[in-house]
């Protein structure tokens, strides 16, 4: 195995708990506010067009919403994998069709301490427009807005050996993708049914030690 390793990995739902979507619409939204996604669930709508949408409908203050985000619990060993990833020199990248204002309210200074690649779609709060967002540019799918396949790619160009975590089906075709497969519900169940050999991913401890053997 190629020593040279590189860790992607989703965020919602598989650094975090459970998608920023879900916790908003439990908390803010009706099911009037929710026809975007059941568009893009039948195939009727993009998944970046469903999100931006419904985002754009939050109206609460900022301090409401920001304090809100910091009750999404993440992984408790995330960092002390990004900390061991900083210490080999292993790149570790954040990759969310999401978009970056709530990943980066919950990081904070993690990312730069921990030397973390965040590459998602741009989010911008205002209290009379909601949450606001834009696709990646550099790396811009026109479903997702980042294109998370294109990520895998520019590393194993560069000779990585790809380890990719994820959870949904935004998730797919980057894992399949990649070198090696860690996965947690639709991610998991879309790899089984493909016989995309994939881990099931209980939490980062495991990632790690995963690298650990690979390393040796």
């Amino acid at each position: 195995m190629s020593k040279k390793l590189a860790l992607v990995s989703d965020f919602d739902g598989t650094i975090s708990d459970r998608d920023f979507f879900y916790y908003v619409a439990d908390k803010y939204f009706d099911e009037g506010m929710l026809k975007p996604w059941r568009e893009f669930l039948s195939g009727k709508k993009k998944h970046f067009d469903a999100l931006a949408e419904m985002f754009a409908n939050l109206r609460v203050s900022q301090g409401e919403l920001n304090d809100f985000i910091s009750t999404i619990k993440i992984d408790e060993h995330f960092f002390e994998v990004a900390k061991w990833c900083v210490q080999q020199k292993i790149p570790v990248t954040i990759c969310s069709a999401g978009n970056d204002y709530y990943i980066k309210q919950l990081m904070k200074n993690e990312i730069k301490k921990y030397n973390i690649s965040l590459i998602s779609n741009y989010g911008e709060y205002s209290e009379d427009k909601g949450l606001l967002m834009r696709p990646n540019e550099k790396y811009y799918d026109e479903n997702l807005g980042v294109s998370k396949v294109a990520i895998v790619n520019d590393f194993q160009a560069r000779g990585y050996f790809v380890i990719y975590c994820g959870d949904g089906l935004p998730d797919v075709e980057a894992a399949c993708k990649a070198d090696k497969i860690f996965a947690r519900d639709m991610l998991y169940e879309e790899c089984q049914k493909l016989e995309v050999e994939t881990e099931k991913l209980r939490d980062f401890m495991q990632v790690k030690k995963f690298m650990e053997e690979a390393l040796k």
